[in-house]
Formats: structure tokens, C-alpha cells, sequence
């Protein structure tokens, strides 16, 4: 890592910059974001498919994207007690 990044505990393969991404959660300071892995993934493409693509990745880091977009959206909806469900 350098100028300024900072990886997430867990997360050695996701890293935020200001100055990359405006901030986004990165692939080790790359400007690929974990969005754009995700959307990827999302759309049908492979690993193997993505590394094709953009060859600076590896097959962990995908691995990783899905790990921290799975960890970044998991939600706790708190329904007051007497309200309908």
C-alpha cells in the first residue's frame, strides 16, 4: 500500500484512498473498485473471465470483493416491538 491507503481489518485486498476512487473500496489500490467486481460477478462473468479482462487482478481478490460486499451489506432491520411485520 501507499499515499495514504488504508485495508480493511479481514480485508488485506480491499483498500480505500481518497485520492483513488474518490474513497471507493479498491482492489489493492488499484482503480478497480469492488462495485465494479461485484457488478461483474453479478452479470454472469466467471473468475476466470474477470482475470481475463482486467489481468492485474487475481483470483483472490474477486474472491475477497464478494467476502467485503457480502460483509458491507449485511443488514439488521429492527421492527418496534407492536409494530405489523
Amino acid at each position: 500500500m501507499n499515499g495514504g491507503e488504508m485495508a480493511m481489518f479481514g480485508f488485506d485486498r480491499i483498500t480505500f484512498a481518497p485520492n483513488v476512487l474518490g474513497g471507493k473500496a479498491c482492489i489493492r489500490g488499484m482503480r478497480i473498485s469492488v462495485s465494479l467486481i461485484v457488478n461483474l460477478v453479478a452479470n454472469g462473468m466467471t473468475v476466470e473471465e474477470i482475470v481475463d479482462e482486467y489481468p492485474d487482478l487475481e483470483p483472490e481478490d474477486i474472491q475477497q470483493a464478494i467476502r467485503y460486499a457480502a460483509w458491507a451489506t449485511e443488514e439488521v432491520v429492527y421492527i418496534p416491538m407492536g409494530a405489523p411485520a
